[in-house]
């Protein structure tokens, strides 16, 4: 028994390429990932309605293929975290992947569980679209996009936090030089945050704009900033990446040399 838990566990594992089963079950979840996202779309358009029951059968065997899934990655939470079993479920199902998984699956059996309901349950459905981090978690691409992400985290973070001030700090100067000319618009400090982040993160919407001289000549200002700091996490990114990926060609090579790898310290 103890191997056969072993073997599913590996199953359930992003597949090496040695192993087909594992790989096999890496593009078919995949595949269901993406079907059933297509199935959330087409619920949504009126000309496709005739099909509804052949939807809903489909969504049916994909949702029990999830659940089963997501049923046997916590009977085999253990061998991943290498503690109790009901720990290591607990564990999981409060990781990142197990919330994904657990509200991927959970709006299909809201309604069955609440048949008069509330209307929350059907806006949970949108929650469906976070499958696609399950699709993302079996790509190479997706985890250098996390590792660079964890890496430059300060830096990020810093820079949201001068965006953040530079919002609010627009948004005053709007407020002062925009109240009374349009009362109704700019009607406190924080009205304008919309305009603020509007302009900062892009073009302007341009429902709600600058009538007055000093508002417009600030404006201009707060757009030339806007782009500047927008610019900042852009390049962030742009240097992780860089760095990363000029790492993984170093490793490759000293792993064709048998020289030690730069992170642990081992030989390759």
């Amino acid at each position: 028994m103890k191997v056969t838990r072993r073997r599913i566990f590996e199953i359930l594992q992003i597949g090496k390429d040695s192993d087909k089963a594992s790989r096999i079950f890496d593009f078919t979840l995949v595949g269901l990932i993406l079907v059933n996202l297509a199935l959330d779309i087409a619920f949504t358009f009126d000309e496709l309605k005739r099909y509804a029951a052949i939807f809903s059968a489909i969504e049916t065997i994909t949702v029990l293929f999830f659940t089963v899934e997501f049923s046997l990655r916590l009977w085999t939470a253990d061998l991943l975290y290498g503690k109790g079993r009901i720990a290591s479920a607990v564990r999981y199902v409060f990781s990142f992947n197990g919330v994904v998984e657990f509200l991927s699956i959970a709006p299909f059996y809201m309604p069955l569980l609440f048949p008069t309901g509330i209307i929350a349950f059907r806006m949970f459905r949108v929650v469906r679209i976070l499958r696609l981090f399950q699709a993302n978690a079996y790509s190479d691409s997706f985890s250098t996009i996390l590792i660079v992400l964890k890496r430059k985290r300060n830096q990020i973070l810093s820079s949201m936090m001068i965006i953040l001030i530079i919002m609010i700090m627009s948004s005053l100067v709007m407020y002062g030089f925009e109240h009374e000319a349009q009362p109704d618009v700019f009607r406190n400090a924080f009205s304008g945050i919309w305009w603020a982040s509007a302009t900062l993160l892009t073009v302007g919407y341009g429902d709600i704009y600058p009538v007055t001289l000093m508002g417009k000549i600030a404006s201009i200002v707060i757009t030339f900033l806007g782009v500047g700091m927008v610019a900042i996490p852009t390049g962030i990114l742009s240097a992780g990446f860089t760095i990363h990926i000029s790492e993984q060609r170093l490793e490759q090579v000293a792993r064709r040399k048998g020289h030690f790898c730069p992170h642990c310290g081992e030989k390759i």
